[in-house]
């Protein structure tokens, strides 16, 4: 994810770290270059000329700019959904490790960082889940993240279930529940905890509902299409009236539309590594940072910030 201050000026005109342009230009160049050639033949193709008045393109430029605003509505409400989400998990992680930490009938380690302490192995694995799902977004391996906190014997048992963030679910029941019947853990304290594993359940949920569930395909299809047939014949009812101009106001106007319709794309996913889908390994690391200071860690890593992109 791109974070910058905003461009003013003539910045507008030259930042492309970040911007859809690169994954249009191909398009705006070919509707460009279609553009320049009607305007030197003048509209006639094959000593036909093709008359077209600005009013079609009127109507339909309307419309094909509504549904695509409708669009990338819909496709920002998803990414906003997802950083949501994520908030969410941030939360119930930390207040999860906050109740594990002063709720838990145990004696306090003398050295914080005993790995055999409880409470460690329990606010581990609530790190351990954000790292999953992190992955599973991304259809990557999580094994070397859950080996790093969790050790071997649980990585292999992580890589053997059929969904990881599931599977440390489970185990931090089991691990509550074990408490509980130990007398460790007081009932309605057990109650609200397990209620924080069924709220990081429905994160987990809710990511994968808007990765697997994308706008339907026919609705962003059919945009492209029209995108690409308004901008062809965009030129036959422009030659006339505005003569020399023609490919200019044709490259804006492509610009405007496959723009949106490529800014749609990206958002839609807000999972991926692309420049301006969200940042989730940043996440990931600040939520850590968080985590392991609440176990008494001193060697912290650093934070992973969004990129600060320079006017490039």
């Amino acid at each position: 994810m791109i974070i910058r201050d905003r461009p003013h000026g003539a910045q507008l005109f030259y930042i492309l770290r970040g911007s859809v342009l690169p994954h249009i230009a191909w398009e705006l160049a070919t509707c460009t270059a279609v553009a320049l050639v009607v305007t030197l033949t003048h509209g006639f193709v094959y000593h036909f000329k093709v008359t077209l008045t600005p009013v079609p393109f009127s109507l339909i430029g309307l419309a094909l700019a509504i549904f695509l605003g409708f669009r990338n509505s819909a496709a920002y409400d998803r990414y906003w959904e997802a950083r949501k989400l994520w908030g969410d998990l941030a939360h119930r992680a930390r207040s999860f490790a906050r109740q594990v930490q002063t709720l838990l009938h145990f004696p306090r380690p003398a050295d914080p960082s005993d790995p055999g302490d409880p409470r460690r192995v329990l606010i581990l694995r609530t790190l351990a889940f954000a790292h999953a799902l992190r992955h599973q977004l991304r259809c990557s391996d999580a094994r070397a993240d859950i080996e790093r906190l969790l050790g071997p014997e649980e990585a292999q048992a992580f890589a053997g279930s059929r969904l990881g963030t599931d599977f440390l679910l489970r185990r931090m029941g089991a691990q509550l529940g074990d408490f509980l019947r130990a007398g460790r853990l007081d009932s309605p304290v057990a109650a609200d905890m397990d209620q924080m594993l069924s709220a990081l359940a429905a994160v987990a949920a809710g990511c994968a509902r808007i990765k697997h569930t994308p706008i339907p395909f026919p609705y962003t299809l059919l945009l492209h299409r029209t995108a690409w047939m308004y901008c062809f014949l965009l030129p036959f009812g422009l030659v006339d009236a505005v003569g020399l101009m023609t490919p200019f106001v044709v490259a804006i106007v492509a610009y405007t539309f496959f723009g949106l319709d490529a800014l749609g794309d990206e958002i839609e996913e807000p999972f991926g590594l692309a420049m301006n889908h969200l940042p989730l390994d940043a996440l990931c690391r600040e939520l850590e940072i968080n985590l392991l200071e609440t176990l008494g860690e001193t060697d912290l890593p650093q934070p992973l910030r969004p990129v600060q992109s320079q006017l490039t």
